[in-house]
């Protein structure tokens, strides 16, 4: 049986692989100038939007499942926490927009274009939000990745040059 933590780290990943795909598909929709292309990273859009609800709603079972860890870091925990609400944010209402652009294009809409505009302009803003929530979620198990790694690995060797 999974636990929340789990089922957090399951479908985390979604949303944010969700919107880069999207993101890829859309400017490959541009390229070939194809509307049905374009249609399809729309339709990625929203689903990653709809993925984002699972993935933000797990993150506070997987905080008091990994919270009771040792050497998990409050503040690691906090941070995420804030970056995710943006990203659900963004994410949200690029789904949104997304399913209002779709609506526009099956209607012929002159506002098309500037819908489309839009949905690039939050894709942009929504990966590079992306970004910061993966790796402060990241960081808050895997120290490896965290800013001071090389800090601690630097403290190992000079520990293991006094011997």
């Amino acid at each position: 049986m999974m636990n929340e933590a789990h089922v957090h780290l399951v479908v985390n990943h979604l949303p944010m692989v969700g919107v880069l795909f999207g993101f890829l598909v859309l400017i490959s929709g541009y390229i070939i100038k194809n509307r049905q292309v374009r249609n399809t990273a729309l339709g990625i859009f929203v689903f990653s939007a709809l993925t984002s609800i699972a993935a933000f709603y797990t993150g506070e079972g997987a905080e008091e499942v990994v919270g009771n860890i040792p050497g998990v870091s409050e503040t690691l925990l906090h941070d995420h926490e804030e970056y995710a609400g943006l990203f659900f944010t963004t994410i949200l209402i690029l789904g949104g927009v997304s399913l209002a652009t779709l609506f526009l294009e099956y209607r012929k809409s002159v506002f098309t274009k500037y819908a489309l505009s839009l949905v690039i302009l939050l894709a942009i803003i929504s990966m590079m939000i992306s970004k910061y929530v993966g790796t402060s979620g990241g960081e808050i198990r895997h120290s490896e990745i965290r800013y001071d790694a090389d800090v601690i690995q630097f403290d190992k060797d000079d520990d293991r040059d006094d011997n």
